[in-house]
């Protein structure tokens, strides 16, 4: 023990030794005077970012400062930004403040910015530059002639159909400027994986589609941080599966004993009507809390220099205090950060000693360099070490994924990750921050280490990882869960799955119960959704390819999808978490049905459209905007009692504005 207390020292692992002395503290409320859970609060000397935070589980914040005099502002997405142009810190004294925001009246009084971060101008590590919206408008003088009639007061009608006259006017077409504002706004140090978007497929000559479930979330709160900051995602930050799957669907729980199960729903398509969508929801059992097995937790958090900022350590702390709060006697945690090198800084601890856990996370502190791969390996030799046979292993990982030190190719790390959860101990990865996150590591990590991938912006982010999804998180009740749809080319012309790019299997892996696919955690949603050309039905998507000359000619319906056959058959595989054999397949016949009154599917077809517009994909036509989605989102809203999809109805209205404002400084500049 003392040469652990002694290795903590030396690698700087920055225990807080001394207590605050004077400062910020206070409460934000909502328009209704309830706790406003994960607000971002910021302060400024003289208009220079000092230090931002965000507000606890009871809208409380904190902040240690030196005296002086600062303004300090609240920003939340759907409300107005509110500002204290003069709070004074005097010494000794933590200044009190109660911060009461109101609903935001017009779309352009939304907080748009989280931590109200400076724009990074030059980064010379890398090969891109990062320019605020301000950059851009510099970099040209815009024609105006159009525009200038658009006042304040004009509609969104308007001001759209100003935009688009002016753009065509200067000979500039929607895809140009969209280039355009790629090639003005680069991406800084964050790192993305590389996919091809799935194209149409003649099922005649591929009849067969296999993948693998993803409950990955990650991609939808990373790009909800990026409209938040006023910025449009790059499209390798969007993956539509990760998107789909970040709500909850109501389908049904599976019967008898059966871990999970699926329904089918195959209707028209919202972006293209004279095609159909084929939705396949998979639903897990979802056991109730009690019920669960003792989890053996190891925290492997990331304490490196890059962690340095309000939105990731801090963050990563009141997140996980969230998650000790959840832990029950029966469950153990143990704590091993990384920086320059690894240690241990908490033996396995039982859940009900909650108070020695919550002051090992408020001990530490960010600094150093970055030796994630040794975090990792001592991590997984304490989870083997306290190993819970009949119970739940896993290793979560929170960090930017930015490693520096050791073993830092993706490479490396999948294989001895993917050796690694054969032992029994699942690895789920949690990324935090901008201006670094490395999204493609995390996703490497998680999809070989039998885990989920979830990113976390804000603390009711962390609330809904660690509270309300809490089972699901941590516990798998079916793992390597694989679909296959066999096409009928009677009726399906072709076919397209969308999203799912880095989870396609070969046809011959269903069958392969030593081939991984994705696992599924209590309660948890699988929802995959296809685009199919009816067979007879003329489309510019149709894969121009030669006709075959030895195989049976298929004649084809009518095309228009009212006929009561076979288009599909569903199948589905997946094991118990300690098996090694996959259970039986399920078979389901899909049939044509209506699902108009149907607002999970129109959600679904909502959030996957809105994916593909921010992915810019050529398989959405040009004709289907925001002026289309919009509605479609509201129809499928439902119940939504605990405010995601209204939340993603207001981002989309974001997005749109910023694509707005995109064309705005665009046009003219070809």
């Amino acid at each position: 023990m003392q040469y652990r207390l002694l290795l903590f020292v030396v690698l700087s692992f920055g225990v807080s030794l001394l207590a605050a002395q004077q400062g910020i503290r206070g409460v934000a409320l909502d328009d209704t005077g309830n706790p406003l859970i994960g607000g971002n609060v910021a302060v400024y000397l003289d208009n220079n970012l000092v230090q931002g935070t965000t507000t606890d589980f009871d809208g409380r914040f904190q902040m240690t400062l030196d005296t002086g005099i600062y303004r300090l502002e609240l920003s939340y997405v759907g409300y107005s930004v509110l500002r204290v142009e003069t709070v004074e810190v005097l010494p000794g004294v933590f200044t009190q403040q109660t911060l009461q925001m109101r609903e935001a009246v017009t779309l352009d009084e939304v907080a748009v910015v989280a931590y109200k971060v400076p724009p990074m101008r030059r980064d010379e590590t890398t090969q891109g530059t990062t320019l605020s919206r301000a950059d851009v408008k510099q970099l040209g003088t815009r024609n105006t002639s159009a525009i200038a009639s658009v006042g304040a007061g004009s509609t969104s009608a308007n001001k759209r159909a100003a935009i688009k006259a002016e753009r065509v006017a200067s000979g500039v077409s929607k895809r140009e400027a969209r280039q355009l504002y790629r090639e003005r706004l680069q991406r800084n140090r964050e790192d993305y994986g590389k996919w091809v978007e799935n194209s149409f497929t003649l099922p005649q000559n591929e009849p067969l589609s296999t993948f693998g479930a993803d409950v990955d979330v990650a991609a939808y709160a990373n790009v909800r941080r990026m409209l938040q900051m006023g910025q449009l995602p790059p499209a390798d930050a969007v993956r539509t599966e990760e998107f789909v799957n970040y709500f909850a669907y109501d389908y049904a729980q599976p019967k008898g004993n059966a871990p999970a199960a699926f329904t089918t729903t195959l209707a028209a398509c919202p972006w293209n009507t004279d095609h159909r969508l084929l939705r396949i929801g998979v639903q897990a059992r979802e056991i109730a809390t009690d019920k669960l097995p003792a989890s053996n937790l190891v925290f492997l958090l990331d304490v490196s220099g890059s962690m340095n900022s309000a939105d990731k350590l801090p963050l990563l702390k009141q997140g996980f205090r969230l998650l000790v709060e959840q832990l029950r006697p029966q469950d153990t945690v143990s704590i091993v950060v990384y920086a320059g090198a690894a240690g241990t800084v908490l033996e396995p601890t039982s859940g009900a000693d909650k108070t020695t856990i919550l002051d090992a996370l408020d001990r530490l502190n960010a600094g150093g360099s970055t030796a994630g791969a040794a975090g990792i390996k001592l991590a997984y030799q304490l989870a083997e070490q306290n190993f819970k046979a009949d119970g739940n292993n896993r290793i979560i990982l929170a960090t930017d994924g930015d490693f520096n030190v050791g073993t830092t190719d993706n490479g490396s790390l999948e294989d001895y990750v993917d050796a690694k959860r054969k032992t029994g101990v699942f690895l789920s990865v949690l990324g935090f921050g901008s201006g670094n996150y490395q999204d493609a590591r995390m996703q490497t990590l998680a999809e070989n280490g039998n885990g989920n991938a979830s990113y976390i912006d804000n603390l009711l982010e962390a609330q809904k990882v660690f509270v309300q999804e809490f089972g699901g998180t941590l516990h798998t009740v079916a793992k390597d869960v694989k679909l296959q749809v066999e096409f009928n080319p009677a009726y399906v012309g072709a076919y397209r799955l969308i999203g799912y790019e880095s989870r396609l299997l070969n046809p011959e892996d269903f069958n392969d119960d030593t081939k991984d696919a994705g696992d599924m955690g209590s309660g948890h949603t699988v929802t995959a959704l296809y685009e199919l050309i009816p067979a007879g039905v003329e489309s510019s998507f149709l894969p121009k390819v030669e006709k075959l000359r030895y195989q049976q000619k298929v004649e084809s319906t009518t095309g228009t999808g009212a006929t009561n056959g076979e288009w599909a058959t569903v199948r589905m595989k997946y094991k118990a978490p300690k098996a090694a054999k996959s259970q039986p397949k399920v078979e389901s016949v899909v049939r044509p049905s209506r699902a108009s009154d149907d607002a999970e599917f129109a959600w679904a077809s909502a959030v996957t459209a809105w994916s593909l517009m921010l992915k810019e994909s050529a398989y959405l036509p040009e004709g289907f905007g925001y002026d289309e989605l919009l509605p479609l989102a509201k129809a499928g809203q439902g119940t939504d009692t605990k405010g995601y999809r209204a939340e993603a109805i207001r981002l989309m209205e974001l997005g749109r504005s910023l694509a707005e404002e995109r064309e705005l400084e665009l046009v003219g500049q070809r």
